[in-house]
């Protein structure tokens, strides 16, 4: 048995478990008929006479779990880190003995923690990568036009179809729409059929004679299939020029010339890559001094952190409209395959977690109250809401407290 694990019996007799009795009694008796009196009326002593006492045993352990739970905790002082484990050792008319089975934090035993010689890259932006984000700014702000009537498409243009595909001289399932929009070149649909639709003009119709690739569906790949298709409208995306209306679209208010906004556009790429490679950073950092720390986890502890996950991923998909049990019919997973796949990452929190702790222990890391408060009122200032309003959703000042300590032993682990 891990030297973490605290086992506590506690017995509950005389008139505090007959306290319990009568509580699960009259909880009982509210929903039972017995002859000869009302519903919910019948004195204790029927009630036993018919249903047995042992009838209200575990209703009275149900009761006397909380406050059992209570007076181990503050007698033996004991902080758990996931919920323990209750066994019912004895129980009868006379006395109850409760088996609680805690799981407090593991044993650490820090390693090399701060002189972990981790280079950090430095951040470069390079001309491919500056062309390629003021393409993506330039396409973010195109405008989208109808072409004309005697213009053909062309590749990047939109084109907006009614397309009907046939397999084995039947309709295909799925195959058929009307005013599609397709951007050709986008290679949305199967091989040939954007590229056969290029050089048609609006109210044209053609028949693509085409074959499914060797990489799809089971039921398809490799087989004939022909489209009819009619162009109906063809619409081109037109490019913002790179002049002064175009920064101020951007809110760049400073910009004037090419050359100031390559400038700009660098810093933006520069900054955001900085943050990339600092939080890559930190989890280097972080692996290689959980690799050098000695640590037992036990088995709850992993399980409690990722129940965690899952239910953090419950919410996520809730937000999304989604529910976990939807989740599993479309992913074609079951809560055990998930719970599996979590555990990876669970063992790294949880080691990352208990070395942050042990950090922030032998570093002697304390953090005020007046420091504590000072966070809260600029986190709820960033956040747009009251002090009140950002301490309830993180629960207390203490989580505040408990964050700002894990950041400074990360500034300790970082060398920094």
């Amino acid at each position: 048995m891990k030297s973490n694990v605290i086992i506590k019996e506690i017995k509950i007799e005389g008139k505090e478990w007959e306290k319990y009795l009568d509580l699960a009694y009259k909880k009982k008796n509210k929903d039972v008929k017995i002859d000869g009196f009302r519903k919910g009326a019948a004195p204790k002593e029927m009630f036993i006479k018919k249903f047995g006492i042992e009838s209200l045993y575990m209703d009275a352990v149900d009761n006397a779990v909380d406050a059992a739970y209570k007076k181990v905790l503050k007698e033996e002082n004991i902080t758990p880190v996931c919920e323990p484990k209750l066994n019912v050792k004895n129980i009868n008319d006379k006395e109850c003995i409760l088996e609680f089975t805690f799981i407090t934090a593991p044993e650490v035993v820090l390693g090399e923690y701060k002189n972990l010689k981790i280079k950090k890259p430095v951040a470069k932006v390079s001309k491919e990568e500056l062309n390629a984000e003021i393409e993506t700014l330039r396409n973010k702000y195109a405008e989208i036009k109808v072409k004309d009537e005697n213009s053909k498409i062309e590749k990047g243009d939109t084109a907006i179809i009614d397309f009907k595909g046939f397999v084995d001289g039947k309709v295909l399932e799925g195959g058929t729409s009307e005013n599609y929009p397709l951007e050709i070149g986008s290679n949305t649909f199967i091989p040939g059929f954007e590229d056969g639709l290029i050089g048609l003009k609006v109210g044209d119709t053609k028949e693509l004679n085409l074959k499914f690739p060797e990489n799809y569906t089971e039921e398809l790949k490799n087989k004939d299939v022909k489209f009819e298709v009619k162009v109906n409208e063809i619409k081109r995306r037109i490019l913002p020029e790179l002049n002064e209306d175009f920064y101020l679209d951007l809110g760049y208010e400073d910009v004037k010339t090419k050359e100031e906004f390559d400038k700009k556009v660098e810093e933006i790429i520069k900054k955001r890559k900085e943050a990339d490679i600092e939080d890559q950073y930190i989890e280097d950092c972080l692996a290689k001094a959980s690799d050098n720390m000695t640590i037992d986890i036990n088995e709850e502890i992993l399980d409690d952190e990722i129940h965690r996950m899952i239910h953090q991923f419950e919410q996520q998909l809730k937000m999304q409209g989604l529910s976990l049990e939807q989740y599993y019919q479309f992913s074609g997973l079951t809560h055990e395959k998930l719970h599996e796949q979590m555990e990876p990452e669970a063992t790294k929190r949880v080691k990352y977690r208990y070395l942050l702790e042990k950090v922030a222990e032998v570093e002697n890391i304390e953090i005020s109250d007046k420091d504590a408060n000072k966070q809260a009122d600029e986190m709820a200032e960033n956040y747009g809401i009251s002090k009140e309003e950002l301490l309830k959703a993180y629960g207390s000042l203490d989580v505040v407290k408990y964050d700002m300590k894990m950041h400074k032993a990360i500034e300790i682990v970082k060398g920094e």
